[in-house]
């Protein structure tokens, strides 16, 4: 009599098992990595961590303009995140539209593990805002200084409506930053 053995079936990791209800993450990952997307780095600053607060960064590519009357914009911040812990407490915070020459702060403040906030900004130049308290990096093409209106749950993420209070636009000859396909990308 011949033994056989069951064929090992294929471990698939959890970015690969389809949801009950469609895709899997990887798949939903590669087609929404096709939608090319302005980079931002969104910064708060937290005033009860430590003797003079501290500052707090995000790189994003979910922000997007919701109203214009009155002026509101969203981000996307991961659930429990630094930031969305922060932006739950404190109500000001700020959107620098990072320029194509901004590659290396949107790529520092999109690390996994990384380390503190304070040494991410220590070598950054930036203008504290006057709305927000929270730090607007020099060079970025556009700045908008913005108060929580309304925090939306959606999955692993939080959706953070703003109310515009200021923007700030520097005279400047270099284009956006741009994410496509899981890199950053220059727009010309």
């Amino acid at each position: 009599m011949l033994k056989t053995t069951p064929a090992a079936t294929p471990v698939q990791s959890p970015e690969s098992v389809p949801h009950p209800e469609g895709v899997s993450n990887d798949e939903f990952r590669a087609a929404m990595s096709r939608l090319a997307a302005g980079v931002v780095l969104v910064t708060a600053h937290d005033p009860d961590d430590g003797p003079r607060g501290e500052d707090v960064g995000m790189t994003a590519t979910a922000f997007m303009s919701v109203s214009l009357d009155p002026p509101l914009v969203l981000v996307s911040v991961r659930n429990g995140s630094r930031m969305d812990d922060l932006l739950a407490e404190q109500p000001l915070w700020a959107a620098s539209l990072l320029s194509e020459n901004q590659r290396q702060v949107a790529g520092r403040f999109a690390m996994k593990g990384r380390i503190s906030d304070r040494l991410l900004f220590e070598d950054i130049p930036f203008e504290r805002g006057k709305e927000s308290g929270a730090p607007l990096v020099t060079g970025a093409v556009a700045t908008l200084e913005c108060r929580t209106e309304q925090r939306v749950e959606a999955g692993d993420h939080t959706l953070v409506i703003g109310r515009v209070l200021a923007t700030d636009l520097p005279d400047m000859d270099s284009g956006p930053l741009t994410h496509f396909r899981g890199r950053y990308r220059h727009l010309r």
